[in-house]
């Protein structure tokens, strides 16, 4: 089984990143007038890490954390890992704030008459054994994991940790590692943050953007409380922008890509969509995006070129007929295009098939014509979507390029998978050496694919989905290549997230069906589709349309 491409077509020489150091941070938290508060406190301008920046209070686990748990308490099902991260969390929070989360004897919360007991500058674990206090480690949960990005020369494996503030306590900054402790809605930190008044790092950031949905101090805990494990885990990964530094969490849209062509972390890859150059992602791997951005395309359609100048190349999708996009391809090729393979045959895929082979007969740098493959448009398809090929593949074919009197031999082999449903003709590839996906249509990264009947089938687009998830069990794809979009990675999660969303989707079109039997597609649509943008309504009813047709099609009790 293949799980990563291979090491000889990756762009960039491998490094390994460096080995993260474990630390501790909890985020402390009140209910203020107008809701949830958090505390933070600005690092030293002398700091090594971070300096001058909003943080939560936190630092490295020690070895003396580990062999505290008999002084602390702990809840029913909290691991000896998160035991100590808690303990190590309320022992900076002591040091960094003189915030002491403990309880005396009798079981009640220490206050400041416990704190004034206390030396800031002395171990805390010796000080609280010695006035009989136990650590509140039971009531400090997980919220989050975060690793710090592979591109940086110092790293951390940090979980970020949540507790409610203590009452009667007030935080006083050490005044050498952090300073002006303040009390912040996430809202508000958000907001001076992009102004430029306060300044944090990503994964602070985008913590603070997940509080957001929280109202309550409450409501945090209970979500943590639900489980012993973080609520998210990152690594970001880092690509340039603009020219600049850009970092993105697994959820991004371009942590896929990023994760494809620089696996260990380097920050080479520009993610700025363009139609001038062709976008090298492996060395047998290129993608050139077609000049037709929209609403329905994205930021246009990505025709991808698979191969190398040993092997001569196939192209995936030539995308609309627009000569300056066919000659970039077929230069991109340097002319040696050994086949055209089309996903399907709506306008901004196949269209431009016909003129790129008629530039290569016409150039006639003696590599042959190359056949313009794919599957015949069906009855079902809109005239502007008729498409015939020179032959039509057959599920499970292999399409294969080999270097000709090379030792040793160098192949890329692409294996069709039949995928109807958001078109009858629909296919997806799979670069089987590399575990790659092409899909086409039918799997995009930023959104959902419409599916428009009568071409299109939401039944069949659905065992398609669990098609593709048997490929990429079979061949160990981690990477998905869309029509639309970056590069997807995690390709099994991508496929589950979106076959549930469809299926949320369908769920939600049949409350709204049973509500308003008598009502039309255009109030169907207004009240499923209430959570996306009124402009996108008339698309949607397309896709809303194929699930309604499904759903009569079920048999009784299956909806």
């Amino acid at each position: 089984m293949q799980s990563m491409p291979r090491l000889n077509q990756l762009l960039h020489a491998q490094r390994e990143p460096v080995v993260p150091l474990h630390a501790a941070t909890v985020l402390l938290l009140r209910d203020g007038p107008q809701g949830l508060e958090v505390l933070m406190t600005r690092r030293s301008l002398s700091a090594s890490f971070a300096p001058g920046a909003y943080v939560f209070p936190g630092g490295g686990i020690d070895t003396a954390d580990a062999q505290a748990h008999a002084l602390a308490r702990r809840r029913p099902g909290q691991r000896d890992e998160h035991l100590t991260q808690a303990i190590a969390a309320i022992r900076e929070s002591f040091e960094e704030l003189g915030i002491l989360l403990a309880r005396r004897a009798d079981g009640t919360a220490a206050d400041a008459s416990d704190l004034a007991r206390l030396d800031r500058h002395a171990a805390l674990l010796p000080q609280c054994q010695a006035q009989g206090l136990t650590l509140a480690a039971d009531e400090v949960f997980v919220l989050a994991r975060w690793i710090t990005d592979r591109d940086l020369p110092r790293r951390f494996d940090v979980p970020f940790l949540v507790a409610r503030m203590p009452h009667k306590q007030t935080p006083v900054a050490d005044e050498r590692e952090q300073f002006d402790p303040v009390w912040v809605r996430p809202a508000d930190a958000l907001a001076h943050h992009r102004e430029g008044s306060f300044f944090m790092i990503f994964p602070t950031v985008r913590t603070l953007e997940r509080l957001l949905h929280f109202p309550d101090v409450a409501t945090v805990l209970q979500a943590c409380a639900e489980t012993e494990e973080p609520l998210w885990t990152s690594c970001p990964r880092a690509g340039l922008l603009m020219g600049r530094e850009a970092r993105y969490m697994e959820g991004d849209a371009p942590f896929g890509e990023l994760a494809l062509v620089c696996p260990d972390g380097q920050m080479l890859h520009p993610l700025d969509w363009q139609n001038e150059q062709p976008v090298p992602l492996l060395k047998n791997v290129q993608r050139l995006t077609a000049a037709n951005p929209g609403v329905m395309t994205g930021p246009g359609t990505n025709s991808y070129l698979v191969g190398d100048p040993r092997t001569g190349y196939i192209v995936i999708d030539p995308g609309p007929d627009d000569p300056e996009h066919l000659e970039r391809l077929w230069r991109a090729a340097g002319g040696d295009i050994r086949m055209i393979v089309c996903t399907h045959s709506h306008a901004d895929h196949s269209p431009g098939a016909r003129p790129l082979q008629a530039l290569c007969l016409n150039a006639g740098q003696g590599h042959g014509v190359p056949p313009v493959l794919g599957l015949p448009s069906a009855p079902t398809a809109r005239a502007a979507s008729h498409f015939t090929p020179d032959r039509a593949l057959q599920h499970q074919e292999l399409l294969t390029l080999i270097s000709q009197g090379l030792e040793p031999e160098i192949t890329h082999t692409l294996q069709v998978i039949h995928t109807p449903g958001h078109a009858a003709n629909h296919l997806c590839l799979v670069l089987v050496e590399d575990g790659l996906l092409f899909s086409g249509d039918h799997i995009l990264n930023g959104s959902t694919t419409v599916i428009d009947p009568p071409d299109g089938d939401m039944t069949a687009y659905l065992d398609s989905l669990d098609a593709l998830d048997d490929a990429c069990a079979e061949h160990g794809i981690d990477f998905i290549l869309p029509a639309h979009g970056h590069v997807l990675g995690a390709a099994r999660q991508a496929i589950t997230q979106l076959r549930a969303h469809r299926l949320q989707r369908e769920a939600k079109i049949l409350r709204v069906m049973q509500a308003l039997p008598e009502g039309t597609l255009d109030e169907w649509v207004a009240q499923a589709y209430d959570d996306v943008p009124e402009r996108i309504w008339p698309v949607a009813k397309r896709s809303l349309l194929a699930h309604v047709e499904r759903l009569r099609a079920l048999p009784p009790g299956n909806d």
